[in-house]
């Protein structure tokens, strides 16, 4: 049996000692042999049976350490894509085979295996570094590799190790300082405190990098930072960097430097240009918790020099302009206490910052700075103007536009659409150009790029291609098996269902002359006018429509159909035609009765029970057969949500079925599937219970970008007349009600929408929620209501609302002070009718 033979009946029995054993006993000219097999035997294991060969691959990567010639190709055996799940465990194996190859080899397989590591991928770190150690060979400065080295640092570190020695200096220069830093506190404070890293180089670092970073900056910096436990002497030395930190930093940081200062200050030892500079930036930031600190700070400070009145009050005329009550009443209550000694700059920036203030607040502020301050206007932001949904892409303009554009790794629904139409187009303008463009694809055939994923858009639209290109071609790859008709859970199966018909059309040699259901719009419609010029199109070459392609196109059209499009409809003769005339003239598929119920279910994977939405269709017992499953929403985990609104643009509330299984699960992920809420708000159709809790659902998610979603959507609806105020705001009480959402996260979407221009939407669905979440006398409040509360009264100022509100004004008839109370009679004086005349 030769060595060749002795190797790989031990790989294939996964016996790594075996083969690390032979391994080590190979001359050159066995190892010569073996690198000369092993790439060969490596390509030829099937990527689809991976299962049954996986145990081979440890001994194979040995092997490969072990026998090929250069430092380049024993570093790319490494990171070959087939051994990037392999179990891990062999370090010290290939570190001992490396040991047979001269240091100069060793320290070039260092620098390229270097080279090669990513934050994501830290695969052999410990096998360079060693060969680093080994050799002597000048550390390499890849930011990947020094994140390894940070990783692995510890307090028992060797002073002569060459890692620590070269990293040391520049530990707060790496970029992917975070990937490690977090676990690393300790470890660093620790050789801090027994002098194995300089204090002063370590505290400069720490404040260096946080200024570097503004806003990314790591919190773990400043966690380092307090562990550090800096004397009043270090403070000082770096006041003017901590007052730099303020304005941007994130609120970890700014906490850090706000203790530092106020030390700094309470001892006298803050200079005051630095404490004016402070104190502003504070006042500037968003952050509640910051800016009641900056209140604190500020009338402690002035009541130890009250020559600071003028610094503070400016300070406080921007927290004036903050839109939260209990923040803005803190404020003013100072400034009115400061009034007797400010100065003129104090008391102009007061009065001019005063006019944005609740009235009673501006009342206080113009009675102790000399009255006659006014309310300033209120200003109104109109509404966006939407059209019919995202403006389509453009055709293809040839061949190998067409071909480059179904080459690319995903596609969107509307490049999905596109790619379809663009194929049946070429294929009957240029079919051997189109041909010739797919050529590199094709000789040879590439089965990898036509793919074998029967979910895959890319691969579906792929297999249409080569079926128009290779019609032979096709029978020698995996089948894609596609369910007709198509049962969809969720909406994918319609379009992957239309790319495989159309695929067998060009099988069977028919071809397609033109594809009915591409939209028009960006909503997905389909014009009425346009699909009957394709319908015309289709009888006129003699062709009968692809079943999918049909019934999708009449999903896309519009509720609305012109007489005179109903009227050429019923002139069309062939079965197409005449359904399409049905269609138009018997208003299309029906608008069922939707309910979605809230229900606790098992989770198998967490073995536990979560709560989920699930949907119930009143299904119409005429309703068409192709049409049924459609009406059937079904329980199954996708990332497909935004094709579907487009599946079926006129019926929103079939489609928000589908969706609020969905949602409910990944209400706390980041996988941007309310995105799909933008295509939902384009819809035309009646909105009902299944919009309206796909809709809470956005706006109660843990994520503010998916969140963002849900306000532009809500933006969509406002301008287009259509927010369904009563049914959202019964579902979002029903929801915040059961726990399911998070009242302060559906508040922070209704803001956005408020600043936005919807406030009067807004206002109709706050003032609809405010009875059913409002406590009762004695009952603890919810989280969150006191800001609903406040949201209700934004968007009633900019709308100019007037109203009788019982509940809210039973709320502020209550004794106290608690920002409940603030908010529901901030809300109740803005709204409240002017008193009738006795008279």
């Amino acid at each position: 049996m030769s060595v060749w033979e002795r190797l790989v009946k031990l790989a294939k029995g996964g016996d790594v000692a075996g083969v690390f054993r032979l391994l080590l006993e190979l001359d050159a000219d066995d190892r010569k042999a073996v690198a000369a097999q092993l790439p060969r035997h490596l390509a030829g294991l099937r990527p689809e049976e991976w299962w049954s060969w996986r145990h081979q691959l440890r001994p194979l990567r040995l092997a490969g350490v072990a026998c090929l010639g250069g430092a380049a190709a024993v570093t790319a055996w490494l990171f070959r894509r087939e051994f990037q799940w392999t179990e891990r465990g062999d370090d010290e194996r290939v570190i001992l085979l490396l040991r047979q190859r001269p240091a100069e080899w060793r320290a070039d397989v260092a620098r390229r295996i270097a080279a090669r590591l990513r934050l994501n991928d830290m695969r052999y770190w410990e096998v360079a570094a060693a060969l680093v150690r080994e050799t002597g060979t000048e550390p390499p400065d890849g930011d990947a590799f020094m994140v390894g080295w940070l990783r692995a640092l510890h307090s028992g570190t060797p002073a002569d190790d060459p890692l620590f020695t070269a990293f040391a200096p520049r530990l707060f220069d790496v970029d992917g300082l975070g990937e490690a830093l977090p676990e690393q506190v300790g470890t660093i404070a620790r050789l801090v405190e027994d002098g194995r890293l300089e204090r002063k180089r370590v505290i400069d670092g720490i404040v260096g990098r946080l200024l570097r970073d503004g806003p990314t900056a790591l919190s773990a910096l400043a966690v380092l930072h307090d562990r550090l436990d800096l004397d009043i002497d270090e403070s000082a030395e770096r006041a003017r960097d901590y007052t730099r930190l303020l304005p941007a930093g994130p609120v970890a940081v700014a906490d850090l430097a706000l203790a530092q200062l106020r030390r700094l200050e309470e001892a006298g030892r803050l200079e005051e240009e630095l404490f004016a500079e402070a104190v502003e930036a504070l006042a500037f930031r968003p952050e509640k918790k910051l800016l009641r600190a900056a209140l604190s700070w500020a009338g402690d400070a002035v009541l130890r020099d009250a020559r600071r009145a003028d610094v503070v009050l400016a300070a406080m005329s921007l927290i004036f302009a903050q839109d939260t009550l209990a923040l803005q009443e803190r404020a003013v209550r100072l400034a009115v206490k400061l009034a007797p000694q400010a100065g003129e700059a104090g008391r102009e920036a007061v009065r001019q910052a005063a006019a944005g203030l609740p009235e009673e607040l501006l009342e206080r502020v113009s009675a102790a700075y000399g009255g006659g301050i006014a309310a300033e206007e209120v200003t109104v932001t109109p509404l966006p103007v939407v059209g019919h949904g995202p403006a389509l892409p453009p055709p293809y303009t040839s061949p190998d536009q067409l071909v480059r554009a179904v080459s690319a790794r995903e596609v969107d629904p509307h490049t999905f659409e596109r790619l379809l139409a663009g194929l049946v187009e070429w294929s009957q303008r240029a079919p051997d150009a189109l041909r010739e463009a797919l050529r590199p694809w094709l000789e040879p055939l590439d089965p990898l790029f036509f793919g074998h994923n029967r979910d895959d858009a890319v691969h579906v639209v792929r297999r249409a291609f080569l079926a128009f290109a290779s019609p032979e071609g096709g029978h020698t790859l995996p089948k894609i098996a596609i369910r007709q008709p198509p049962t969809l859970g969720g909406f994918k199966q319609l379009y992957l269902g239309r790319a495989d018909e159309l695929a067998r059309s060009f099988e069977e040699g028919r071809g397609y002359p033109v594809l009915l259901a591409t939209p028009t719009a960006g909503s997905g419609h389909v014009d009425p006018g346009v699909l009957l010029d394709r319908l015309e199109l289709l009888e006129a070459a003699g062709a009968r429509a692809l079943p999918g392609d049909l019934v999708q196109a009449l999903l896309r059209l519009p509720r609305d159909i012109p007489d005179a499009c109903v009227r050429r409809a019923e002139s069309l003769t062939s079965e197409a035609g005449r359904a399409c005339a049905a269609w138009m003239r018997d208003g299309g598929a029906a608008d069922p009765r939707v309910k979605v119920h809230l229900r606790s279910e098992r989770n198998g994977y967490y073995l536990s029970n979560w709560p989920v939405l699930r949907s119930v269709v009143d299904v119409p017992d005429d309703l068409p057969e192709e049409l049924r499953p459609l009406y059937r929403p079904e329980a199954g985990y996708a990332y497909t949500l935004e094709w579907w609104p487009l599946a079926m643009p006129s019926h929103p509330e079939i489609v928000a079925a589908h969706m609020v299984w969905m949602m409910s699960i990944c209400i706390d992920s980041s996988d941007s599937q309310t995105q799909a809420l933008v295509g939902l708000a384009h819809a035309d159709g009646p909105l009902g219970s299944a919009v309206a809790h796909a809709l809470a659902c956005g706006m109660g998610h843990a994520s503010a970008t998916d969140r963002a979603a849900a306000t532009d959507a809500l933006l969509t609806l406002a301008a287009r007349g259509r927010v369904p105020a009563q049914v959202l705001a019964e579902t979002l009480t029903k929801l915040v009600a059961e726990g399911f959402l998070k009242l302060n996260r559906v508040v922070s979407v209704l803001d956005d929408a408020t600043q936005a221009g919807a406030h009067e939407a807004v206002w109709e669905v706050v003032v609809r929620l405010l009875p059913g979440l409002l406590p009762q006398e004695g009952e603890r409040p919810r989280a969150g209501v006191a800001d609903l509360l406040a949201a209700g009264a934004r968007a009633a100022r900019i709308a100019g609302v007037r109203a009788e509100l019982p509940d809210v004004a039973a709320v502020a008839a209550r004794k106290g002070s608690s920002r409940l109370v603030q908010e529901a009679r901030r809300l109740q004086h803005l709204v409240a009718l002017p008193e009738k005349s006795t008279l």
